[in-house]
């Protein structure tokens, strides 16, 4: 009866020593050496795509303007108007014909012209004094092909004294216009001319 026990207990030490084998001597979790296996992460968003124009779509405005002469600035040119604008003024009341065929189209000429020489011809004269800067807005901007007309709302406040057969008059003066000028932005010309005279409200 012993032999057989100890039989039977050689055996079931067997048993035992081949489950621990079996479950020890497996690789369990990471093991010296063992490269880390990169974690799966969020995807990465795609990276913004920004779309180029489409062919075809026409510009227009301050962006036509600027896609013809990259140079072109909106401050800077309302500066330039204000002063073209008081030049003008001044030249028209002196009968500055010089001075005005350089700045005006023809049509806004002619209907200058016309009135300095009525006035030369009732033997008077005038003169323009600006109580303060004028004031320039933009109104708008046209392009059509290479021309751009931008419109510009002038607000002035001005003293004129003009002297006639019946002597000399003195009037204070507060102005609202419109005033177009154009001018071909391929053009090496800088000059803007003016080309159209419009009242405004105030």
């Amino acid at each position: 009866m012993q032999v057989l026990e100890l039989i039977i207990f050689a055996g079931l030490a067997a048993i035992v020593l081949y489950q621990l084998y079996a479950v020890l001597g497996r690789r369990v979790g990471r093991q010296p050496g063992d490269q880390p296996t990169a974690k799966p992460g969020p995807a990465r968003p795609a990276e913004a795509q920004v779309e180029a124009p489409h062919d075809g779509v026409a510009l227009t405005g301050l962006a036509a303007a600027k896609a013809l002469d990259p140079t072109f600035d909106v401050g800077r040119f309302l500066g330039g108007a204000k002063s073209a604008y008081e030049m003008i003024v001044k030249a028209f009341a002196a009968g500055d014909r010089d001075t005005l065929v350089r700045l005006l189209a023809p049509g806004v000429m002619a209907s200058f012209e016309q009135v300095i020489a009525e006035r030369e011809a009732e033997g008077g004269s005038e003169t323009v004094e600006f109580l303060h800067a004028p004031r320039a807005d933009l109104e708008k901007i046209d392009v059509n092909g290479s021309m751009a007309r931008v419109t510009v709302r002038f607000l002035a406040e001005f003293r004129s004294r003009s002297k006639g057969v019946e002597g000399e008059a003195v009037d204070d003066r507060r102005t609202a216009e419109l005033w177009t000028f154009e001018r071909d932005l391929t053009s090496r010309d800088p000059n803007w001319i003016l080309v159209h005279v419009d009242a405004a409200e105030a």
